[in-house]
């Protein structure tokens, strides 16, 4: 398995970044301290942050690294990592340090849980505990940030219907089943805390599902190709195409919320990642990550950039960076 592992990490490696990172290089910025400042005890540590292969995880990878530099760690990239196995891998066998990884990833992909807590704090304090005790990896406080599914549609949309709460989408549907056009992708259609699952708990019809990767799900429903479409609640093409996200007020989607998560034995060696990374945790929010997503998904801005700009902002490191 770790032979295995360490080859997937390898071909991973090869994958060039934006910002002009490539993998197992240090970031091309000058980090100047601004309220994240120098720890001693990071000074002669050198850290490697991973990252999987979507924007959000990259973004997030990024501002560990600047975060990290700021305290005086040698940080080492190696974001983009493809897929959650392979990230999951790098972090137990060690090719990685630190990453970011959400609760409900944790509870049901890594260690093999089948329902989802509903609770926020509960759902942490759950997979917390199990992954430490059974693989030895340490959890760090979650964030606000919470990257879940929900049904999404059009702003006009959902005005002209009175659309906030996927009860409000129930209530409509059953009353105008033929507007109840659905783009998922094939993999929701099927699972059991995906389509058939929610439909379960709500009780609304489906006309018509239609099939579809991600980003064209989201450009299906700005397009008018199906009314209601499965979005991530973070996703900065939410507010590129001008979408609103339908609260899941039931609860039936798990949650994931966004931790920083390591090995408890880098954790032992060098606590003081936690006072470094958890100011920069609970500054994530939803609307925040969304806002950052729009700028490399919508604008086209690279992601390095985006996360250095977002760091400097909200003051936690100096705005010489470039």
């Amino acid at each position: 398995m770790r032979r295995r592992a360490a080859a997937l990490v390898a071909a991973a490696m090869l994958v060039v970044t934006g910002c002009g990172l490539s993998q197992n290089t240090a970031i091309p910025f000058t980090v100047t301290p601004g309220t994240i400042t120098p720890v001693p005890a990071l000074e002669d540590a050198t850290i490697t942050v991973g990252s999987k292969d979507f924007t959000e995880q990259i973004l997030v990878g990024y501002i560990a690294e600047l975060a990290l530099s700021a305290a005086g760690a040698n940080v080492r990239d190696l974001t983009n990592i493809q897929g959650s196995s392979n990230s999951r891998l790098a972090l137990l066998n060690g090719d990685i340090d630190l990453t970011w990884e959400y609760t409900g990833t944790g509870w049901i992909n890594y260690l093999g849980n089948t329902e989802p807590i509903p609770d926020e704090q509960a759902q942490y304090e759950a997979v917390r505990d199990a992954d430490l005790a059974q693989n030895g990896v340490r959890w760090l406080p979650y964030s606000e940030l919470n990257n879940t599914y929900a049904f999404g549609v059009t702003e006009a949309y959902a005005q002209e219907h009175g659309l906030r709460t996927t009860s409000d989408m129930t209530a409509f549907l059953q009353e105008n089943p033929d507007e109840a056009i659905f783009c998922v992708e094939t993999e929701f259609a099927s699972r059991q805390d995906g389509l058939p699952g929610v439909q379960a708990a709500y009780g609304f019809p489906t006309t018509e599902v239609k099939t579809f990767g991600t980003g064209a799900i989201y450009a299906g429903i700005a397009g008018g190709t199906c009314n209601f479409g499965e979005i991530f609640t973070t996703d900065g093409r939410i507010a590129g195409l001008n979408l609103r996200v339908l609260e899941d007020d039931r609860k039936f989607f798990p949650q994931y919320n966004i931790c920083v998560v390591l090995r408890e034995e880098t954790y032992q060696r060098y606590p003081e990642i936690e006072q470094v990374m958890q100011p920069v945790a609970m500054a994530l929010t939803n609307d925040e990550m969304i806002e950052l997503g729009k700028r490399v998904d919508v604008d086209g801005d690279d992601p390095g950039i985006v996360a250095k700009d977002w760091m400097v902002s909200k003051g936690f490191i100096g705005a010489d960076t470039a």
